[in-house]
């Protein structure tokens, strides 16, 4: 059985927006304003934030986590898009995808993380309102931050590994306009059926995980606020009821 050689692929070309011919210099235009616009947002958060020591509280501590996350989460993808719109560069070498896709997951997975301890914070917030500050005090709130991006990066290494770890020989080109998982595993030159399911249960395992305990908690807050308004309105009304009761009981 004869051996067949393959060329091992050094760089991915990027395919980019597909049916954007002539469309490039508006495009160009277009996410350039919106990543301009999205990093100026999030540095005036960042910077209140920092700034105001009034905002020093969980929730905006948490709120600064989440604006350094989308200067980052943007910073990925946009400059090498718009360097393709506008040069027509859609060479990236096989580091620098590996980089992207890393970092892309890493900060995705980091995003769904905090929003779920944001809106844990909420829940302590509104159901136990006395026992706030003792249970999300800085040292809790700074755990949980920083086991958030610990979290998110061993789980995107595994992701990336299993990415990078098949062979790519031969077609090097990916069609999209930045490096996506799916994207490169399909140019690989060996069976991936198995690498692929595991890499999809691993990417959704956390978003839907996240997702159920968003809604676990958001489920929580509406029976408690629920529950104080109907106390509220039976208080209210014992309280009529009762001076009625005195009204009648003076008068008479």
């Amino acid at each position: 059985m004869g051996l067949v050689n393959h060329t091992v692929v050094t760089h991915f070309i990027l395919l980019g927006i597909p049916n954007a011919n002539g469309l490039q210099t508006i495009l160009f235009i277009t996410f350039l304003a919106f990543y301009l616009c999205t990093l100026l947002g999030n540095l005036l958060i960042f910077s209140a934030i920092l700034v105001d020591p009034r905002l020093h509280t969980p929730m905006y501590f948490f709120l600064c986590n989440l604006s350094v996350l989308v200067i980052g989460f943007s910073s990925i993808r946009t400059p090498k898009m718009l360097t393709n719109l506008w040069f027509q560069s859609r060479v990236i070498s096989v580091g620098g995808c590996m980089s992207k896709i890393f970092f892309y997951h890493f900060l995705s997975i980091t995003e769904s993380l905090l929003y779920t301890i944001t809106a844990y914070d909420r829940y302590v917030a509104i159901c136990h309102p006395l026992r706030y500050r003792l249970i999300m005090n800085w040292r809790v709130c700074a755990l949980l931050a920083a086991g958030t991006w610990i979290t998110s990066s061993f789980h995107t290494t595994i992701l990336t590994s299993l990415t990078f770890t098949l062979p790519y020989c031969g077609c090097s080109a990916v069609d999209y306009f930045f490096c996506d998982i799916f994207s490169v595993v399909k140019l690989a030159c060996a069976e991936t059926y198995i690498v692929e399911t595991v890499i999809l249960t691993n990417i959704s395992l956390v978003p839907i995980t996240c997702f159920l305990l968003i809604l676990t908690s958001y489920v929580r807050i509406i029976y408690s606020v629920l529950n104080m308004n109907l106390a509220e309105g039976w208080r209210k009304g014992s309280g009529a009821s009762g001076s009625s009761l005195l009204e009648s009981f003076c008068h008479s």
